[in-house]
Order: C-alpha cells, then structure tokens, then sequence
C-alpha cells in the first residue's frame, strides 16, 4: 500500500531532520592539535596530500614520548630499579592498547620497527623452519606452512615492495616459486585468478589490505576462505594492513588472517615501530628470526632458549618510547571517534575520497592508475599520471603552492608495469584532511598542463 501524500512529506521531514540530527565530524576541530599542518610551504599554507607515506602527528603523540623521555626513560624487563619497573608497565600497557585496536589481545601483538620489519620477520621465520630450525612441540605446524621445492606463494600483483621482496628471497631460498594474483583495470583483483592460483602446494598467501596506489579495499574474508578451501589450511594468510588501519576500524582476528602487521608512523603515531599481530597457533610455532637480547630465557656455549611469543620474535633493545607514542596515537584516534562517532568520522573520509577521485575524473589529461567503479571499497588515496608531464615535475609544481604529495613508484614497481608506466603522482587523505585542501591540490592541478604547454 502507497503511503498518502501526508504521510509522504511527514516521512521525508522525518529523515531530513535525522540526517540534520546526526553527528558530522568536522576536521577543523582536531587540526589544531597538529602543529606541523599550521606551517607554510614556500609561502603558501600547506596543504597536506602525503599522508599515505606518512601521517602528521598530534600534540597528544609528541608530548607522549617526550614525556616517557624526559620522566621514565629506561630500558624495560631487565632492571630492578623504579625507573626500568615503571618504564616497563608503561610499555605492556601500550601492547595491550594497541593491540586492543586490532581486536587482539597482547600476547597476539610483536613490536616491530615497522610494517616491513614484521614481514621480513615472517618470512626468515619460515625461512628457519624450512630450514628445520623449529620450536620444540610445534614443529608440525611450522613445517605446514614452510615452503619447499616445488610450493608456491601467493602473493598479488598490487603489493609494494615489503610485502614482495622478502617472499621472493624465501623462495629463493627454499626452491619455493612466486606466483601473482593479476589486478583489473579498474583496481579490484581478479579473483576467479586467485581461485585457480591456489592449491595444495601454496603455503604462503600474502597480500595488502588496501593497495597504496589504488585505494582499493580488497576483499579480505573472501580471499581467506578461498586459501582455506584451496589448501586445506595449509597455507599462512599474511595481510599488510599498512594503509587499511589509518581509515577503518580493524579487527583482525574477526577477518580471520593468521598474520597482520602495520606501521606507527602511518596511524599518526612516531617512525620506528611498528606491530605484527599473529594467531597464537602461529605465533607459538614460528621460530625466531633476530635473536639476542630480551628474547633469550637460557644460553651456554652448546646452545640458547626462547621466551614464548611475543617477547621470543622482539631481540635486542625495545623500541619503547616508541611505542608509549603509538598508544597515545591510538587513545588521541579513540578519543576523536567517541566525541565524533565512527560513522562521522568514516562519512569524512568517504566524502573526501569521492571528492579527490571525482574531482580527478573531470579533468582534462589526467589518467587513475585504476579506476574502480562506484561500487568498489575504497580510502582516499588516488594515483595518476598526468599526460605528457613527468611526475616529478608535477609534484615539484604543486610543491610550489605549498601542496604536498607523492611522486614516483611508491615502492610499487610492477603494480605501476601493470598499469604502463614508471611513475605516478599520489594524493591521499587523513583524519585531518578537509574537503578545501582537496580543492586547492585540484585547483593547482588544474593549472600544470598549461604551464608545461601540454594539451592546448
């Protein structure tokens, strides 16, 4: 039954006033608590588009490791004095905050110096366990997912370089071969390709959350049950969060990966660490990769024992102010959504996603490395090129209005093969991000083919 036209308005004044009732973020309410976004570039105020690469960090992230610095500063689970008890609480605490926002628990979460460092950590693991260096009463487990001759890893065609390079150095250490699953031309991955690429003989299945060049959301849950379904269990899923943690809320152990890792500086927290997330079958069964230091329980000359994970994969000195900084990251982002609500603050970034791509889309000469269609997940972040300007030079003419973005490969070579070229320009968007500095980088834009007397 048609509701009568009354009905009708009072339903359409009803949602309208929901839509007006609910809560907006507003980026201009956290962007003071960056101070490098109120500096100028050659004259101009800056605009930010480079936060794929690295985000900008807030009052609340600096004063926590200057403060840990200044007050605490002391290496941790060694010393017996107040200071080393006092830095080491604070420490755990920020495990178990950090890890709390993936969804883990603390003894799941490994500090890395970054994203890289944790995929290199996997891969000279089961580097070590192929090479029979296992953990005593896990040695089954780890030779399930240890490659050999003739087994095969999965990676994809979209991954950049850390989360490609150390899988082909094992295969070339094990007599393993890569294999890649190939991208659409509109960025997605194909899928039916992954289907028939996995089989009994893969044993590791790596790939990124979202692609930094695309900003495609692969679809993570999916390509776990089809390495599951294809390979009996046998294969590791290894996901590279790096640029899905800046922008969605994550919860690995629901998305059902067996490794995840992410880096500090991309989620505004500080340069060296980073976090690599594992199941605790996994964790238990990996043997180490860096030994030495906090990682030892007994040595003599004839040989050395391990902790249990996750202290047995953190040899050496702890990056431990770094990581009190990622915490305070993590509370300042938690903070941000309680006052703004998630769904606020998730609409700004799908807004400013749709601005940049559209806003690219219509405008004469400019090529998307991988234009997705609307219905494809995505974050804000967007690379093309520009045609018949190199990209360096479009990244140092935007410089010039004090707008910043990525130019190059982004450590993304065959990705960039796929697409047919060598370089491109990146645009990418945070939290602090409004929709006038995506205006302003599409204004500059606008102006770059002229300058260069391209396309008239």
């Amino acid at each position: 039954m048609s509701a009568s036209p009354a009905t009708a308005e009072q339903t359409a004044e009803q949602t309208a006033q929901q839509a007006a009732d609910e809560p907006r973020f507003d980026p201009a309410a956290v962007r003071d608590d960056f101070p490098l976004l109120g500096v100028e570039v050659n004259g101009e105020p800056l605009v930010y588009l480079d936060s794929a690469a690295t985000s900008q960090r807030p009052r609340a992230v600096l004063d926590a490791e200057r403060s840990f610095l200044e007050t605490v500063n002391s290496a941790v689970h060694r010393g017996a004095h107040t200071l080393a008890a006092e830095a080491t609480e604070l420490f755990e605490g920020a495990r178990e905050t950090v890890a709390g926002f993936v969804g883990a628990g603390p003894e799941q979460l490994v500090w890395t110096s970054g994203a890289t460092a944790g995929l290199n950590l996997v891969a000279y693991s089961l580097g070590n366990a192929a090479a029979g260096r296992t953990v005593p009463g896990h040695e089954e487990a780890a030779r399930r997912w240890a490659p050999g001759p003739g087994d095969e890893i999965v990676v994809t065609e979209a991954e950049h370089h850390a989360n490609l390079v150390p899988w082909l150095e094992l295969a070339a250490r094990t007599g393993a071969s890569v294999r890649a699953v190939p991208v659409r031309d509109d960025g997605t991955l194909d899928l039916e390709a992954a289907a028939s690429l996995l089989s009994t003989r893969t044993r590791v299945l790596a790939f990124s959350h979202v692609s930094n060049v695309l900003g495609v959301v692969n679809p993570v849950e999916q390509l776990v049950a089809l390495a599951r379904e294809a390979t009996g269990g046998r294969a590791l899923t290894v996901l590279d969060a790096c640029q899905s943690a800046p922008h969605l809320p994550l919860d690995l152990p629901a998305l059902g990966v067996d490794v995840a890792v992410f880096s500090g500086h991309k989620v505004l927290g500080p340069n060296g660490v980073g976090a690599l997330y594992g199941r605790a079958e996994v964790l238990e069964a990996l043997p180490p990769f860096l030994l030495g230091g906090s990682m030892i329980t007994t040595v003599t000359l004839e040989g050395a024992q391990y902790l249990p994970p996750p202290q047995r994969f953190e040899a050496g000195t702890q990056p431990v102010s770094q990581a009190v900084a990622l915490a305070a990251a993590v509370d300042y982002q938690r903070a941000v959504t309680d006052r703004f609500g998630a769904t606020a603050v998730l609409d700004h970034e799908r807004a400013l996603e749709h601005r940049l791509r559209h806003g690219l889309r219509g405008m004469p000469g400019i090529r998307l490395l991988g234009d997705a269609g609307e219905g494809a997940e995505r974050v804000a972040l967007q690379a093309f090129e520009v045609e018949g300007v190199h990209a360096h030079d479009v990244g140092q003419l935007l410089d010039a209005r004090g707008v910043a973005v990525r130019v190059g490969h982004h450590c993304a070579q065959p990705l960039h093969r796929r697409f047919g070229t060598t370089a491109s320009v990146r645009a990418s968007a945070a939290l602090y991000t409004t929709e006038a500095d995506v205006d302003v980088f599409l204004d500059a834009l606008a102006g770059v083919r002229s300058y260069f007397g391209v396309g008239r």
